[in-house]
């Protein structure tokens, strides 16, 4: 089944090549593509608000239940590795479950099991309760990667040459929903108790399966020949990753770190360290569309946004703490505005990942259709539940060892690794293609040559 109102069929979104180039896109969506925006806006929104509604209350009730720290943090990270495993089976069996019925039963399971969070206040303290969170979690974690890795090929079946364009719009929704998560469930727990903000959640997601059942359309393929395994063995898929690694691990990294940093060093108060990371979040969020757009337009900047956004973070992190080699004393002013240039240069970085990714599958001959789209989508979120387990734990363990200002610095070499080695790899790939492109040219010019001579001889 091709996009509505594109009868040649999806090709590579914003390919380098003529074709793609000369291409329009039609300005006005068709009823199609609004409905698979509306069914991806309410899985990001519902999706992010369940994972970051635990952190203003969770622990604490997870302690009255004989839980140690090491155990919620456990809790906490399962999530990662569950999305990472899953993520990888999904993608490559996309085709085979169907794109629509995974993305609305990964609706529907994440609905339930977060209503089924709010009832664990209920299970009895120690092990019963320590296992029964697991098990949640993890479902909710798989629920999870069923939804997002159906939702990443749907819209890129749906949107061929506009991918960066509507996954950086998105991101506008999915930083809405880990804004509004923490305060709303906060004052939810307060002012009802436990179980009212899982079960008021987990509703609303149950509510949206139906809406989706309608609007959804249901897009089949046959089953490609292609592997995960071919797909990252890629050079430059395998460096693509490198930098998602990079960048979702940089984004773990705060979760354990900044808060206890910023408590500890300017002595704010508990309520108002959720606001320093609200520069991250709203920055991210606003500059994803942009360059989403900007990168499905001129596919040429994408390798540039690679680069120069990898290396801008890295500029950050070492002007977190700052590192004290730099001599720069802390101030909250300068932490808030590093975090607000952090999120505009994760932006620049993240959104061209995924048709970078999706263009260089094409071009090693991976066929178009919806088999393909499954494994990038699968890559994309396995790839970044790695940095998501690494960041935080690693993080955790750095900032016990050296110290906020260290920790943040190591963790921006990674970035630095990740951004030179992409601009290493594009250099060798732009001297390649020169040195091809000059032979054939070099030949049709000693050809001209030979015909011309061959008529000057003849009478």
């Amino acid at each position: 089944m091709d996009v509505a109102g594109d009868p040649e069929g999806p090709r590579p979104p914003g390919g380098d090549g003529p074709q793609g180039s000369a291409r329009e896109t039609p300005s006005r969506l068709s009823r199609e593509q609004l409905f698979v925006l509306i069914s991806a806006g309410s899985l990001n929104l519902g999706s992010m608000m369940s994972y970051s509604i635990l952190g203003p209350f969770f622990p604490k009730e997870a302690e009255k239940k004989k839980a140690s720290n090491t155990v919620i943090g456990m809790i906490f990270g399962c999530y990662a590795l569950s999305q990472l495993l899953a993520s990888l089976v999904f993608g490559k069996y996309l085709v085979h479950i169907g794109a629509k019925f995974m993305f609305v039963a990964g609706l529907f399971v994440s609905g339930g099991v977060t209503i089924l969070f709010g009832l664990l206040d209920q299970v009895p303290e120690g092990p019963i309760f320590i296992a029964m969170c697991f098990l949640v979690r993890v479902t909710d974690a798989v629920s999870f990667a069923a939804g997002i890795t159906a939702s990443f090929a749907i819209l890129a079946k749906t949107f061929p040459n506009n991918v960066g364009t509507v996954l950086g719009s998105l991101e506008i929704v999915s930083g809405l929903g880990l804004v509004l998560g923490p305060p709303l469930g906060g004052w939810l727990y307060q002012s009802f108790g436990y179980e009212v903000p899982f079960i008021l959640l987990g509703c609303i997601t149950l509510l949206m399966v139906p809406l989706n059942m309608c609007i959804l359309p249901n897009y089949e393929s046959d089953p490609g020949k292609q592997s995960f395994w071919k797909l990252i063995t890629l050079p430059k898929v395998a460096l693509i990753s490198f930098v998602i690694n990079s960048l979702s691990a940089s984004f773990g990294f705060l979760d354990p770190t900044l808060s206890l940093f910023v408590l500890e060093k300017f002595n704010l108060p508990a309520g108002h360290v959720g606001l320093v990371f609200l520069g991250l979040a709203l920055s991210y969020a606003i500059s994803s569309p942009l360059f989403g757009r900007l990168s499905d337009k001129m596919p040429n900047l994408r390798k540039w946004f690679l680069v120069l956004g990898n290396l801008t973070t890295a500029g950050c992190y070492m002007m977190l703490g700052p590192v004290p080699v730099f001599h720069i004393k802390s101030q909250l002013w300068l932490l808030v505005l590093i975090l607000v240039i952090n999120g505009i240069s994760a932006g620049m970085s993240i959104i061209p990942t995924f048709p970078e990714i999706l263009n260089c599958a094409y071009e090693n001959g991976f066929e178009e259709g919806l088999s393909t789209l499954a494994l990038v989508s699968g890559l994309f979120s396995a790839m970044w539940s790695v940095g998501a387990i690494v960041g935080p734990t690693l993080g955790g363990f750095l900032y016990e060892k050296i110290g906020f200002e260290w920790a943040a610095a190591v963790q921006g070499l990674w970035a630095l690794t990740s951004g030179l080695m992409m601009g290493l790899f594009y250099l060798l790939e732009y001297s390649r293609r020169r040195r091809y492109v000059k032979v054939p040219n070099t030949l049709g010019t000693e050809e001209e040559r030979t015909a011309l001579l061959s008529d000057e001889i003849k009478p």
